[in-house]
């Protein structure tokens, strides 16, 4: 866990680092609670100035610690405990990032906001990259790689107003194809069904979001508005995506095990 924790923290205060300088400060960000549904609570403190929205975060760190705790399988190797650990760590990480960009409205959290979602979304082809080459044929530096191209992809949020829905629209892509691929190859029905899972999470997390204000008309999704419920949306296709990963993990560690006799 210390090398995934020492990992982890050094792109995060690589991007805390950026993101609180004037690189950024052209990148569009909402920094105003009317960019979203749920009204502002004025007698509540500012940690909990969007009551529902704030606490939700809550389901980012839960779902992390689960994952981060979770008793390995009895052939689990150090390389795939690290990369499920990572993962893990991110949705931790993850999870504060948002809760302060509520609470202050301040630019510098906002960016990290848009920014960090980009290696958590890339951690997932890197994932399926050590499934694929199985066991021994795959080295942390192919991750490494993947993820500071997609550190570095938010340089198109500079380059064009709309530059961090193109850069986070290719990555939810890749991570798409990425998966449909190793489950046409390795998968099975207990995969295919958490691959439906996340796809159907990463789906309602996207709709929702959008038809934020759109969805406040109804009654039903005026107190738990549609942003609340796309972050649930998103905690969820967290969980389903690393069931899909741990359980092909597993059964590419298996067939190796079982090459090796």
């Amino acid at each position: 866990m210390r090398s995934a924790l020492l990992h982890v923290m050094v792109i995060f205060i690589f991007c805390v680092a950026l993101a609180n300088t004037n690189l950024f400060s052209e990148v569009e960000v909402d920094l105003n609670y009317e960019h979203y549904a749920e009204n502002r609570a004025e007698n509540l403190p500012a940690f909990l100035a969007m009551p529902f929205n704030c606490v939700v975060n809550l389901g980012y760190i839960f779902m992390g610690l689960y994952w981060l705790l979770w008793s390995k399988a009895a052939n689990e190797t150090e390389q795939s405990c690290y990369l499920r650990q990572v993962f893990a760590l991110m949705a931790v990480f993850y999870a504060p990032v948002q809760w302060t960009r509520l609470a202050t409205l301040r630019r510098a959290p906002a960016v990290l906001d848009q920014w960090l979602t980009l290696p958590i979304f890339a951690w997932v082809p890197a994932w399926i990259d050590y499934i694929e080459r199985a066991p021994g044929k795959w080295r942390p530096a192919r991750a490494a790689v993947i993820e500071l191209c997609s550190v570095a992809s938010y340089g198109l949020a500079l380059a064009h107003a709309r530059g961090f829905e193109v850069a986070l629209g290719c990555h939810v892509a890749i991570a798409l194809y990425r998966g449909i691929r190793v489950q046409l190859k390795r998968g099975d029905a207990r995969t295919m069904g958490y691959l439906q899972l996340a796809v159907m999470s990463c789906a309602g997390f996207v709709v929702l979001k959008l038809l934020d204000h759109w969805l406040a008309q109804h009654w039903i999704f005026q107190r738990l508005t549609g942003h609340f419920w796309s972050k649930v949306c998103d905690v969820l296709q967290f969980h389903y995506s690393f069931c899909f990963l741990t359980a092909l993990t597993d059964k590419a560690q298996r067939k190796s095990a079982a090459q090796r006799k």
